[in-house]
């Protein structure tokens, strides 16, 4: 059974709101208006922001996108989604995105496990406050907040299993500042639905993967190259990992569904996938051997808290090799239960791991041929 208590976090999560500090000034520029419904998506240069417009667009439906300046939007204009220059951090930016918009898809924020506090204060707590309020003046229909599935907290266990009914912010790590900045932002969100201000549903999703990931594949498949490559325990452990297209579905059914107006929803998982079945896809998809080299878990977690105490000692601007958030992602036995999205919203993992895996190693090697 899943461990039961708030699903939306109480006022004692507010300790962990550090002074507030604000992004520069940005501007934003706007294409015509137009009389279908406008679903405006932020992060849409990310790997779900991107995957949320693309699905909106199958659908033939009016897709504005925020971006940051200097961003590549290439893929989003390939799509038809109307670029709109600005800022979750600004605004005057957002006042302007805003104007006709329906539904909002707020998938923008500072993400990674290492860096300093106060970029993740400006882009995803303020940030998300700014959006909060620019929706709650523009009126607009639906807010779809993209939360995390960390946003649980750093929770761990062999057999334990968590629905949405588990509260947030447990057993949380020092530094571990994505994760605490995912906990207040969401917590501001329900705040706001609960004083009518917006109708929010939350998402949270887990470890992505899919076309146009750059980050976490580039990783594993550099590591599974250079024979780097370490199940981290016995391999046995059941991943929380999903299709970053399968999440985008799950966000839209939410957003189409009166039902999912105040609700929480895990979209973390396509089925059963264990560690060691993720990594040997992968090195099949490469045409190499299973991963077979193992460290114990805890030995591992160990070696990622003295990394990180040397690095935030001698203020390393980049992450260590390892850290304790990442060897939490990967071995840990603690599992999310996507149950409740499937009965309400319909939701079922359209791309399953079987063809999902290969085709985003193919995905990443096209894009980074040498």
């Amino acid at each position: 059974m899943a461990r039961r208590g708030s699903r939306r976090g109480s006022a004692h999560l507010r300790w962990l709101v550090d002074p507030l500090v604000r992004a520069p000034y940005l501007t934003a520029t706007l294409a015509p208006e137009t009389e279908q419904p406008i679903n405006l998506v932020t992060g849409g240069t990310g790997l779900l922001g991107s995957h949320i417009v693309e699905q909106l667009r199958r659908r033939g439906r009016c897709v504005r996108a925020l971006v940051r300046p200097g961003s590549d939007d290439g893929f989003l204009r390939s799509q038809g989604a109307e670029i709109v220059t600005g800022d979750v951090t600004d605004r005057a930016s957002l006042e302007r995105a805003f104007a006709g918009v329906d539904t909002v898809y707020h998938a923008a924020a500072r993400v990674g496990d290492w860096g300093p506090w106060p970029e993740f204060v400006a882009i995803t707590i303020e940030g998300t406050r700014n959006m909060i309020e620019t929706a709650a003046a523009a009126n607009v229909r639906r807010f779809v907040h993209i939360s995390s599935i960390s946003a649980y907290g750093h929770v761990d266990g062999k057999g334990l299993v968590l629905d949405e009914t588990a509260p947030m912010g447990q057993n949380l790590y020092k530094w571990a500042y994505y994760t605490r900045s995912k906990v207040i932002a969401e917590q501001m969100v329900w705040d706001a639905h609960r004083a009518g201000r917006i109708k929010a549903t939350v998402i949270r999703p887990s470890w992505l993967y899919g076309p146009r990931d750059r980050t976490t594949m580039g990783r594993l498949i550099s590591n599974i190259r250079a024979g780097k490559c370490q199940l981290i325990g016995d391999g046995s452990n059941r991943l929380n990992v999903v299709h970053a297209g399968n999440v985008a579905e799950g966000a839209i059914l939410a957003a189409d569904s009166e039902r999912a107006v105040g609700e929480l929803y895990n979209l973390s998982n396509d089925g059963v996938l264990t560690q060691k079945q993720y990594f040997d896809t992968v090195a099949k998809s490469l045409g190499l051997p299973p991963i077979t080299r193992k460290k114990a878990y805890g030995l591992v977690k160990r070696l990622a808290f003295l990394l990180e105490v040397i690095g935030h000692a001698t203020k390393q601007k980049q992450p260590p090799m390892i850290t304790r958030y990442s060897v939490w992602l990967i071995g840990r036995h603690s599992f999310f239960e996507t149950k409740k999205a499937r009965e309400q919203l319909g939701w079922k993992s359209t791309i399953g791991y079987e063809e999902g895996i290969p085709a985003a190693v193919a995905d990443y090697l096209k894009s980074h041929k040498s």
